[in-house]
């Protein structure tokens, strides 16, 4: 009787995970549906609330960086500002703020920008705060993360920090996670 139950038990439990994968895997392939196939076919809405198009970076490395106020990796503020103004002619950077690791970015927009001004003299744009996984995933984040949607790679969005590159023609180069340094080798050998 004991094996039974733990048989039910077991089949149960396994029918349970599979019926979880193959609900995330719908949500998945809605939102890579809805995803536009080209980057500069993107928009963010800014710190500020305006509305940016990819398209106007044309031309430049783009790198999106989720980032967080309140990070052990928070520090990388400051060379991605030294990053941004040694390559400002063909790069621009894009840090979106999540607070989907831990709770490291709680406050509004208007905190998120004088908290990166006032401490980290940060003057690459910066969007209004986003999901970069799950169900609420902003679509910028669902082409970088998606090789269905870019054509390219896979990316997981494992913490803050984590920085995606797009190359001068829109096209996804590489994904770097939290610990590799905006201005190792690993990044600026890139940007040819």
């Amino acid at each position: 009787m004991k094996t039974i139950i733990i048989i039910t038990g077991l089949i149960a439990a396994i029918a349970a995970v599979v019926a979880f994968r193959k609900s995330q895997s719908k949500t998945r392939a809605i939102l890579v549906a809805a995803t536009p196939a080209s980057f500069y076919d993107l928009s963010y809405t800014a710190i500020d609330g305006s509305t940016v198009k990819m398209s106007s970076y044309k031309g430049k490395y783009v790198l999106c960086v989720n980032v967080a106020s309140e990070c052990g990796y928070t520090k990388q503020y400051t060379d991605l500002e030294k990053l941004y103004e040694q390559y400002k002619e063909k790069l621009v950077i894009i840090g979106f703020p999540c607070n989907q690791f831990g709770g490291q970015e709680p406050g509004d927009e208007k905190t998120v920008e004088q908290f990166c001004k006032k401490n980290y003299g940060v003057t690459f744009p910066l969007a209004s705060k986003i999901d970069v996984k799950g169900k609420d995933q902003n679509s910028v984040y669902t082409w970088l993360c998606n090789k269905a949607s870019n054509g390219v790679g896979d990316a997981s969005i494992s913490w803050n920090f984590n920085k995606i590159l797009v190359g001068k023609n829109g096209e996804w180069i590489s994904h770097f996670g939290s610990g590799v340094a905006p201005l190792s080798a690993d990044i600026t050998g890139n940007l040819k």
